[in-house]
């Protein structure tokens, strides 16, 4: 029976991690090894980076809502309270870009949330 040798796919593996590698300073572009080791940790990064986006954009969102809620004569805790009373149920997301884009909009909601308390 013949002898299989792995090294078409030893040079495919090493090939790929050399390529997601492209563009690291120094032997981290250009040696198997310490490439393997900087592209598994920049992939780790990734994945936690991944899940930081979305408390970081939820943070932005509730200090914009925050903002719009002071300048309006209310916090921001008693706003979103007021709005779950009076049924409305908008994401911070689009609370934001209320706040931002439609002021008088976003007004408009504080005087619901606080008739509603």
């Amino acid at each position: 029976m013949a002898r299989i040798k792995g090294a078409m796919m030893t040079r495919k593996r090493r090939n790929k991690i050399l390529g997601m590698a492209k563009g690291y300073w120094g032997s981290k572009s250009r040696h198997y090894k310490m490439a393997n080791q900087a592209v598994m940790k920049s992939l780790r990064y990734a994945y936690v980076g991944r899940k930081q986006r979305k408390r970081d954009f939820r943070q932005l969102w509730i200090a914009r809502i925050s903002a719009a809620c002071k300048l309006n004569g209310m916090n921001y805790s008693t706003f979103m309270h007021g709005l779950k009373l009076a049924g409305i149920q908008m994401n911070r997301k689009m609370l934001s870009e209320t706040a931002i884009n439609d002021p008088a909009v976003f007004t408009a909601l504080v005087e619901k949330a606080k008739a509603a308390l």
